[in-house]
């Protein structure tokens, strides 16, 4: 297959029989025209390029209609620097070539640019026409500030391109995308005429700020106006859809896809992939990935993005991760990210060393979610001091940085050095949320700290004025009930804000348990009864906390009514080579002393043989005796 260029030469060569790839120095004002026109539909850099050489050798520099089509021509192109040359050597100009500017550095993401050529062109005593206020609506839009837009509304309302489809449908997007989700529907009411961009506004609108279902009624009521969506609709639907996780309605659009003819759009393939691993479909996401002819960043990463959320589907995120290498695609921080994410729930500390590695290679310095994820990753496999160079090394921190640390400290028994790194956070100035104070109270708990983590939610609450919410009281709970504070821990229940759970009396009952206080235990017992019945583990507890203090007739009132709810307790079990025993105390079996001794000495033997024990996978292995509920690894 031919390239562009070659297939854009050609139809020049067609179009105008005098051009010559090499010199078209034949051309007139109307050939360069047309040329460019050619061009601009199908992003030819070279030929653009050679024709804007003969322009200038052949004398038309100073030509205002051509001038303004190389302007466009290089905005499509991405190169807003040759725009702007040609723009600043323009000897006059007019409304379209302020507009072609202001357009082109829109387009690109030059926002705040395309805003200051707009407000040199009003100070040149040009007047905006409907092009103009559509393109610098669009910048107020990508740097969402809604205030400098309303400005540029105001001047809209004296002029008379107040009712323009053009200027309208970016007023839509603008207070869509700025979140002013009422004022964009009254403005999409008001609206005499509506064409695509309209309708994309008010559907993308509602999808970025996640009101997924006004999204789809959006979709629905545009499909039955008979008005015909493209890929940008296709795009916001897919999005809200995914947000709410409802994969029958995703689905539904993807076969409404192929139906109009979009199911073979690469970009509409990685929507698709990423709504299907929103809604936790990833079987699906996964074919419709294989199915591809070409594959993209954009699906590779929508599909690594889920995968990184299912601990189930790691060994397929390592493939694809190779996949990704083997097709020379430059890997990006979303994909890095995704990959010390998986790295940290599977533990695989030297996969995550390799890719960090990697990354290293790639940019030798990381932004704030990077080296969030280094710091998760490297903390949850209990590499502490890897966890702390990545933090320190990270040139910028946010709260989420912080915090991952303070977790890792806490989870590893680092009590101490959680509470020294919370006061040297707060020393930095910043503003700890409630996941930091949750993470700090379970450092405290984890550890034992019961004053220093009642003056940690004390702080919380009345230094930071947050409300502590259920997994806070918990800790607390947890952190009293451990250090024998029993009454304590009583009384900070019933003042709590809200409804005790079954985990804040389930922590009471344990340490009543340890710490042998069978009247809390009883009341504790009754709301955990009401609770969560099935548990057995409550019933058990209670009666052992009975046993304990010789109420033998109320412990075996615990295990009748046990029997009468047929509640069990859950069996112990124990793993001996690739085997797994599980046994109780009413009915168990279990191996002979010296069968356990022999199991357990072969074990110990290959363990001082060998630095790196794998378990066995062979079925031979399995215990003759078959009332033993075994299973293999």
């Amino acid at each position: 297959m031919r390239s562009p260029n070659t297939q854009t030469v050609g139809c020049l060569s067609k179009a105008h029989p005098k051009f010559n790839a090499s010199n078209p120095s034949q051309f007139d004002y109307s050939s360069y025209m047309k040329s460019l026109q050619l061009c601009i539909e199908t992003k030819a850099k070279k030929p653009g390029h050679l024709i804007h050489n003969q322009i200038l050798t052949n004398g038309f520099a100073s030509n205002l209609h051509l001038s303004t089509k190389l302007i466009i021509l290089y905005s499509k192109l991405g190169d807003t620097v040759s725009a702007r040359k040609v723009f600043d050597r323009m000897p006059e100009r007019t409304v379209v070539s302020w507009s072609a500017q202001i357009s082109g550095y829109s387009q690109n993401g030059c926002y705040q640019d395309a805003l200051m050529v707009f407000l040199d062109m009003l100070r040149a005593g040009f007047k905006a026409n409907q092009f103009t206020y559509g393109s610098v609506l669009r910048a107020c839009t990508g740097l969402r500030c809604l205030q400098r837009g309303m400005q540029i509304q105001g001047c809209l309302e004296k002029s008379r391109f107040a009712s323009n489809l053009i200027v309208q449908s970016a007023l839509l997007d603008l207070h869509s995308k700025c979140g002013k989700m009422e004022d964009a529907c009254y403005l999409f009411g008001m609206m005499e005429e509506r064409d695509v961009v309209s309708w994309n506004a008010i559907i993308g609108g509602y999808a970025v700020q996640g009101f997924s279902g006004d999204s789809f009624r959006m979709f629905r009521s545009m499909m039955q106006e008979g008005m015909s969506p493209d890929l940008f609709t296709f795009g916001s639907v897919l999005k809200a859809s995914g947000m709410a996780s409802d994969v029958i309605r995703v689905s539904q659009i993807h076969q409404l896809i192929i139906q109009l003819g979009y199911g073979s759009h690469i970009s509409l393939s990685g929507s698709l992939i990423d709504a299907y691993a929103k809604c936790e479909s990833l079987a699906s996401a996964h074919c419709l990935y294989k199915s591809m002819p070409m594959k993209d960043m954009i699906s590779c990463t929508a599909l690594m993005t889920g995968y990184a959320r299912e601990s189930n589907y790691s060994s397929k995120a390592l493939d694809l991760f190779k996949e990704i290498q083997q097709m020379h695609m430059k890997i990006d921080d979303i994909i890095l990210c995704s990959m010390f994410n998986i790295c940290a729930n599977i533990s695989s500390l030297s996969v995550g060393r390799q890719i960090h590695a990697l990354a290293l290679k790639c940019k030798p310095t990381y932004d704030v979610a990077m080296g969030n994820a280094l710091i998760d990753m490297y903390a949850k496999s209990g590499e502490i001091k890897d966890a702390n160079r990545a933090f320190n090394e990270m040139e910028e921190k946010n709260v989420i940085s912080w915090t991952s640390l303070i977790t890792g400290y806490g989870n590893h028994g680092h009590g101490h050095e959680a509470i020294a790194l919370f006061k040297k956070m707060e020393c930095e100035g910043l503003k700890p949320n409630d996941i930091t104070f949750l993470s700090l109270l379970f450092a405290c708990n984890h550890c034992g700290l019961t004053g220093e983590g009642w003056e940690c939610f004390n702080n919380m609450i009345s230094k930071y004025n947050i409300l502590p919410r259920a997994e806070h009281f918990s800790c607390m709970v947890d952190l009293f009930a451990r250090g024998g504070l029993l009454e304590e821990a009583y009384n900070l229940i019933y003042k709590m804000n809200i409804k005790p759970n079954a985990s804040l009396w389930g922590a009471i009952l344990g340490a009543c348990y340890i710490y042998g206080n069978m009247p809390l235990a009883e009341e504790a017992a009754i709301h955990l009864f009401k609770m969560d019945p099935e548990n057995s583990v409550n019933y058990v507890v209670l009666a052992d906390i009975y046993a304990a203090a010789g109420s033998w007739d109320n412990a075996w009132k615990m295990r009748k009514l046990m029997e009468e709810r047929n509640l069990k307790k859950a069996p112990g079990y124990v793993i001996l080579g690739s085997l797994v025993y599980f046994f109780n105390l009413i009915n168990y079996w279990f191996p002979s002393v010296e069968e356990f001794s022999a199991e357990s000495a072969g074990i110990s033997q290959a363990s001082a043989n060998s630095t790196c024990l794998e378990m066995s996978l062979s079925p031979s292995m399995e215990h003759p005796n078959k009332n033993v509920l075994a299973g293999t690894f």
